[in-house]
């Protein structure tokens, strides 16, 4: 099997906070994170996909198609947001697990139409100490 990881950031903001807890529970849970002013972060995400190798291309997919699509699905919706305000965050915690699903279900659907490559995994790094990742079970 073959995989082709590209790496793309995007800086947005979020606060982290669980709906159906009170404000004294989110900050207990998520302390500094659930200040309601928001924090953000440069995240930087790996995507990986697989699928097989054109014979006449010698690539999975073009990086320039993937690259496009990453900015379509991900950059453009996220990029310079604060993440609780969109709609696929309003009823999930924003937690970087979260993201990693969010953008693994955004990234997914365009992949799968392309030439039988599929998103094998996205890994968000959020910090130099976490990282997260979310991938195909398949």
């Amino acid at each position: 099997m073959i995989e082709l990881t590209r790496r793309y950031h995007f800086p947005a903001a979020h606060v982290l906070t669980a709906p159906s807890l009170s404000t004294e529970e989110n900050r207990r849970i998520f302390g500094k994170c659930a200040n309601p002013n928001g924090h953000g972060h440069n995240y930087g995400v790996e995507v990986t996909v697989t699928g097989p190798v054109d014979p006449e291309t010698g690539a999975i997919v073009p990086v320039e198609w993937l690259d496009q699509t990453f900015d379509e699905q991900v950059r453009a919706r996220f990029a310079y947001r604060m993440l609780n305000d969109e709609p696929e965050f309003r009823e999930l915690v924003s937690t970087a697990e979260n993201v990693a699903r969010v953008v693994y279900k955004a990234l997914a659907p365009a992949l799968a139409t392309s030439s039988g490559a599929r998103l094998a995994r996205v890994r968000i790094v959020e910090t130099a100490n976490n990282t997260f990742e979310y991938g195909d079970p398949a």
